[in-house]
């Protein structure tokens, strides 16, 4: 069962993490209370006066009740200190005020907050976003506690990749972390096949189903790409990277290498590695050589330089030419 202190304040320049910690806490008092327990003053709503009237009106509510304010980053010092003598007649043990406040360059919170919230025994929590120069070191430190070693190419190849804001990679790590297991040496190579976009992803899943001669999976494949709107000529270098890293590994096991050895050759994850030396094992080199001449037929065609004259619609020219690719 949460313990529950009588107030608290998060505030700082981190819009996400502050917005995410509120969303959890309203749903634990929301759990612990039931929606009619809990309170919210926000936006144009999150005034003093709002928050020292929810302070110091009766309830014959059982429990413990939640007051959540969220935009105290507006208030003044004169309205902090007639909360703060509002917070210091409140019964703790049966009511908690939660504060939250996104600060930026306009807004800063008067220090006076966060003094009343102490002296009421409650607890201040600053949640800073991180300078995106400090990111790479940021990511790295933030790897470690989740058992991997990213290497610095690595963590700035992920920022280039999803973006700075913090919760989001926070998300793409742990993903790394469950994907790759603790210990685990993470660089470009396993960042780009793990943290791609959602269209970057499926259209790796379009290029390994046509590896793997897998008709059904590559036409649901390119259904949702086609139906979010993604565009031939980028699903076609996607492809043709995968298939030519079929031919050079089915070239180099037809010629007597070792699995191990040509595996090497692979920029890819360990695990996805595998998937697909697996897939290559099945079909003959000659098969994606094939498959390479039908995806260059296709390109041509898409640029109207192929014999079908624009006769056929480049939605039937597409599912032709992926299913004669993994035939």
């Amino acid at each position: 069962m949460p313990v529950f202190k009588p107030a608290y304040l998060v505030l700082g320049d981190d819009h996400g993490r502050i917005a995410e910690r509120r969303a959890k806490l309203r749903a634990v008092a929301e759990e612990e209370s039931g929606a009619g327990g809990v309170e919210v003053l926000e936006g144009d709503g999150c005034t003093a006066d709002a928050v020292i009237g929810a302070l110091t009106t009766m309830s014959f509510a059982m429990g413990r009740r939640f007051v959540i304010a969220d935009g105290v980053e507006r208030w003044k010092d004169a309205d902090v200190e007639a909360v703060a003598a509002a917070m210091a007649g409140m019964d703790g043990e049966t009511l908690t005020l939660a504060l939250f406040g996104r600060e930026e360059s306009r807004y800063k919170i008067p220090a006076g907050l966060g003094k009343a919230v102490e002296a009421v025994g409650g607890q201040v929590a600053e949640e800073g976003a991180v300078k995106p120069w400090k990111l790479p070191g940021w990511l790295q430190a933030r790897a470690r506690e989740l058992g991997l070693e990213l290497d610095d190419a690595g963590a700035k190849a992920l920022v280039a990749q999803v973006g700075d804001r913090q919760q989001r990679l926070l998300r793409e790590l742990e993903k790394l972390a469950l994907e790759h297991g603790q210990g685990t040496e993470i660089g470009v190579a396993e960042i780009e096949a793990s943290s791609a976009s959602s269209a970057e992803r499926k259209a790796w899943t379009l290029a390994d189903a046509l590896v793997a001669g897998d008709e059904k999976a590559a036409m649901r494949a390119l259904v949702e790409l086609r139906g979010q709107g993604e565009r031939l000529p980028g699903l076609l270098y996607q492809i043709v990277r995968r298939l030519r890293d079929a031919v050079g590994v089915a070239e180099a096991l037809a010629a007597g290498q070792a699995p191990a050895q040509a595996r090497r050759s692979l920029r890819m994850p360990p695990k996805a590695a595998e998937r697909f030396m697996a897939d290559v094992a099945k079909r003959d080199v000659d098969a994606f050589r094939r498959a390479l001449e039908v995806m260059a037929d296709l390109e041509l065609e898409s640029r109207g330089g192929g014999t079908s004259g624009g006769a056929l619609s480049e939605e039937t020219q597409a599912v032709r030419a992926l299913l004669a690719a993994a035939a």
